[in-house]
């Protein structure tokens, strides 16, 4: 069986577009990868037409490894476009492996060691600073019965905050905590934006509230002051969605640099690649849950991840947050039920695509997101 055709397509949505890759091949098998990346989606699909032409076309779609080395060894780029264009095309590599061998993707690597998979709510936390607005909100996620939820309490912010913007921000997860009370699990999201002291002084002022993490509170890529952030907190501290492929994350925890990691399957490179990122995590003795604000496809690959490694924590998910015809384009699609997703059990990643609702929603090239500009809530309320 060999490829003989990539195609791409994006999907807009209210702050991002969902990229989708297509495989089709000799034998009549379509595989379908997701290749999201925030705002670069152009970029990203222009480099998966290159790699298809130059790469993928006339390849025996099980020759994931094969690729994936080609492409780091001879490429010579390893930023997020970069992996994201990877990930694209490897998922939907697997997607043709497991159909073609009537198995779902998590059995090609191991089998499942759990049925359900706990996840959390993100995308619901839109309140415009009325703190009566969000409690209401964080009571409706958990009438959905979610156990856990994410939130950023921290406005535009910046590198550093003033007393009061801090003091802010303690008002506004304390009303959240009076809403939900003891027993939900609460996110803080920090979105890497303090100096390494501003991120300590803001950690260490949300310990009346007893968050779940503190995530990503220094911008990722200075492992060395992420480490000193980790060492001196009170709370656990969770990073790794802007890490990259195996060797960041090498690097990350052999400094010590995450109480917990959060690998993006689509930024680090594939399925695969992060599964071998969380194998690693595991001779740390350090806990793996996914990054994952891309669409359902997205969601549906993480799943599979979640299923099969043995140090899984929790899975986010914009499910119930997003666009009302998320779940539609890719039908079969598990559902959120009292916290949990059960696992796909049919070959591939278990659902189908949509290619009529994907070219009803074209690419949106306003589909932008910045989280520091004050406007974003607007967006998410779209």
């Amino acid at each position: 069986m060999k490829i003989t055709n990539v195609e791409v397509f994006l999907t807009g949505t209210a702050w991002r577009n969902f990229l989708f890759v297509k495989l089709t091949t000799d034998e009549g098998l379509i595989g379908w990868g997701d290749g999201t990346l925030e705002w670069k989606e152009s970029a990203v699909r222009e480099l998966i037409l290159d790699f298809g032409r130059r790469y993928v076309v006339g390849m025996s779609p099980f020759n994931i490894e094969d690729l994936w080395f080609k492409l780091y060894q001879v490429e010579h780029n390893t930023g997020p476009i970069m992996f994201a264009a990877m990930a694209g095309i490897e998922t939907a590599m697997w997607d043709l492996v497991g159909k073609a061998l009537g198995q779902p993707v998590y059995n090609l690597v191991g089998g499942a060691v759990r049925k359900k998979i706990e996840v959390y709510a993100n995308g619901w936390y839109a309140f415009q600073g009325d703190v009566v607005k969000l409690a209401d909100r964080a009571q409706e996620v958990v009438a959905r019965g979610y156990k856990a939820m994410k939130f950023d309490p921290f406005g535009p912010g910046g590198r550093e905050l003033s007393s009061e913007q801090l003091r802010q921000a303690c008002r506004v997860v304390d009303a959240v905590r009076r809403a939900v009370g003891d027993d939900i699990d609460l996110m803080l999201e920090f979105h890497g934006r303090f100096s390494p002291i501003m991120a300590l002084e803001a950690i260490r002022a949300m310990v009346p509230y007893r968050p779940r993490w503190c995530e990503e509170p220094i911008p990722a890529h200075n492992h060395e002051s992420m480490a000193q952030v980790v060492a001196a907190s009170p709370l656990r501290v969770a990073t790794g969605e802007h890490t990259y492929s195996r060797f960041g994350f090498l690097d990350l925890l052999s400094r010590k640099g995450a109480h917990l990691i959060q690998p993006d399957i689509i930024y680090g490179g594939g399925f695969l690649e992060t599964k071998k990122i969380a194998a690693i995590a595991e001779t740390f003795y350090v806990s793996v849950a996914p990054h994952n604000c891309r669409g359902p496809l997205g969601t549906v690959i993480a799943m599979h991840l979640c299923a099969n490694i043995p140090n899984f924590d929790i899975l986010e998910t914009f499910e119930d947050y997003d666009v009302p015809w998320r779940c539609d384009l890719t039908p079969g699609t598990p559902r959120v039920e009292r916290g949990y997703y059960d696992i796909p059990v049919k070959p591939g990643w278990g659902v189908d695509v949509d290619e009529e609702l994907i070219r009803a929603h074209p690419e949106n090239p306003d589909a932008k997101l910045n989280m520091f500009s004050g406007q974003w809530e607007e967006i998410m309320c779209k």
